[in-house]
């Protein structure tokens, strides 16, 4: 069973940068896909980021620009930097990775106050 972990959240003031972290461990099957969702409470989680096996990635339109993706395949780690945060960007983050959808984290909290 695959267990993913995610660090690097924290409160920060707008207009700061935080780096987030995922690390699967226990995939018994090649991960390929790897991304990031984030819920507020009371509201659906939504994609911010994600990343193929291949390199390609695709973002929110609200983090275009302001956050990149990537990814360590040989440490199954995936980490989103996150620029130029915003209060809107508060949220818990999670991370995902495929084929083991529906896996999640314990989310690590992303607070940016204005």
């Amino acid at each position: 069973q695959v267990q993913l972990v995610e660090s690097g959240g924290g409160l920060v003031q707008a207009g700061e940068s935080l780096t987030l972290s995922c690390t699967a461990t226990g995939a018994t099957i090649p991960i390929n896909g790897m991304g990031w969702y984030r819920q507020i409470p009371g509201k659906e989680r939504e994609m911010v980021a994600r990343i193929t096996d291949a390199g390609t990635t695709n973002y929110a339109h609200s983090v275009r620009g302001r956050f990149t993706i990537a990814r360590d395949s040989g440490k199954n780690t995936v980490l989103l930097q996150m620029n130029n945060l915003k209060p809107d960007d508060t949220a818990v983050y999670y991370c995902y990775v495929l084929p083991y959808w529906g896996t999640w984290g314990q989310g690590t909290q992303v607070s940016v106050s204005s």
